[in-house]
C-alpha cells in the first residue's frame, strides 16, 4: 500500500467514525417516533422546546472552563468577524439592548436588525413610552427606582389593577398583573432580581394583538389568546399554551389603527429593517401600545414569520429580506 493509499484509508476510517458519532447524537427519528426534520430552513428547530424557567446567564458563565466574565463566549467574535453578515436572533439583556450591536459596530461586523441606539431605546420601556406617548395611545405609567425597604409604601399608593414589569427585560420575564397590594409588593420584590428600576402601568383589559413590521411597513396583525393567564414567559414558549390567530379576526378599522401606530413607533424610535409591536385593544377599538421588540422571535412558527406568511412572504424570503435590508441599512448609515 502506498502512502497515498494509506492516507485515503485513514481518512475513510475517520469519516466512518464521525458518521457513527453523528448518528448517535442525531438519530433519524425523534423520541416521539416522528421522522426528524431535514436541516432545511423550515426545520431548524426540530423537536426543540424551551424550558419553563427562564435561563440563568450567571450559571452559564460560571460553567465556562475559562471562567471568563466576557458576555461573548470563547472565539464568538472571531467567528462573527469571518461572516458576511451576522443574523442576530438574541432576546433580552445584551442581545436586544444594543450592547451586542455596539460591539459589532466597533469591530466592523455587519449584522441584522436595528442599530445599537434604537435597540437600546426600545429596550427601555419608560424611555420608549416617553418618546412615543405624544403620537400613539399608551396606558398611564410611572417608572421608579426603589429599594426593598420602600416596597410596602409603593404598594400602598399604587392604583389597582396594574402591571408591574422590569424596565429593561425581554420575553415578559418578571412581568406581573397585580390586583391586590400584596401582589404589587410580591411583584416589586421579584423585580429587584432584574435591577432597581420598574415600570408600573395601568392595566388595560382587552384583546392582545401584535404587529410585525418589515422595511417600515406593517404586516397583518396576529391575535394572542393564552389558555390561562396572560402572554407571559411560559405561555410564550410552551407548545400549545396560547392560540395564535393570523390574520387576526378584527375589523378593518382596527387593523388600520394598529398599522398606523406600529409604523409611527418604528419611525419615532428610528428603528430599521424589522420589529414587532405589542398592543392591547379595548372593546371600542382603541389600540394601547405596550412595547416594541427589535429582535422578535424568528423560528418558522414565531409571530413575525406567521404574519409575513399571511402577507404572502415565505420564511426563506423573509430571512433573505431581513439580511438584504440590514446590509443596505448598515451601508447607508441608517442604523
Amino acid at each position: 500500500m502506498t502512502s497515498k493509499d494509506g492516507t485515503l484509508q485513514r481518512t475513510a476510517e475517520k469519516k466512518s467514525t464521525l458518521q457513527r458519532k453523528v448518528s448517535k447524537v442525531q438519530p433519524r427519528y425523534t423520541p416521539s417516533g416522528r421522522k426528524r426534520p431535514l436541516p432545511a430552513p423550515d426545520g431548524l428547530c426540530g423537536d426543540f422546546s424551551v424550558a419553563r424557567e427562564e435561563p440563568d446567564l450567571d450559571v452559564v458563565r460560571a460553567s465556562r472552563k475559562d471562567k471568563s466574565e466576557n458576555i461573548f463566549g470563547k472565539d464568538v467574535l472571531r467567528v462573527c468577524a469571518m461572516a458576511d453578515v451576522v443574523f442576530i436572533a438574541l432576546h433580552g439583556a445584551c442581545g436586544e439592548d444594543g450592547r451586542v450591536q455596539a460591539a459589532f459596530d466597533l469591530l466592523g461586523i455587519p449584522y441584522t436588525g436595528s442599530g445599537y441606539l434604537g435597540s437600546a431605546i426600545a429596550m427601555d420601556k419608560d424611555l420608549t413610552k416617553r418618546l412615543v406617548a405624544p403620537y400613539v395611545t399608551t396606558a398611564k405609567w410611572r417608572a421608579l427606582k426603589y429599594t426593598a425597604d420602600e416596597i410596602d409604601a409603593i404598594a400602598d399608593e399604587t392604583e389597582l389593577p396594574c402591571v408591574v414589569k422590569p424596565n429593561a427585560n425581554g420575553s415578559s420575564i418578571g412581568v406581573t398583573i397585580a390586583h391586590t397590594r400584596g401582589e404589587v409588593a410580591a411583584a416589586l420584590t421579584e423585580c429587584l432580581r432584574f435591577g432597581a428600576q420598574v415600570v408600573i402601568e395601568q392595566y388595560i383589559h382587552g384583546r392582545e394583538l401584535q404587529v410585525g413590521i418589515l422595511d417600515g411597513k406593517a404586516l397583518p396583525a396576529i391575535e394572542i389568546i393564552p389558555k390561562t393567564g396572560f402572554y407571559d414567559y411560559v405561555n410564550k414558549y410552551q407548545a400549545g399554551a396560547a392560540e395564535e390567530v393570523c390574520p387576526a379576526p378584527i375589523p378593518a378599522e382596527w387593523e388600520e389603527k394598529l398599522r398606523s401606530a406600529t409604523e409611527t413607533v418604528f419611525r419615532v424610535l428610528e428603528l430599521s429593517v424589522y420589529s414587532r409591536a405589542d398592543f392591547i385593544v379595548t372593546e371600542d377599538g382603541t389600540p394601547y401600545f405596550l412595547e416594541i421588540n427589535t429582535l422578535p422571535g424568528m423560528t418558522p412558527t414565531s409571530l413575525v414569520p406567521q404574519e409575513a406568511a399571511a402577507a404572502g412572504i415565505g420564511y426563506g424570503e423573509l430571512c433573505e429580506r431581513i439580511v438584504t435590508s440590514s446590509l443596505r441599512a448598515r451601508k447607508e448609515g441608517r442604523a
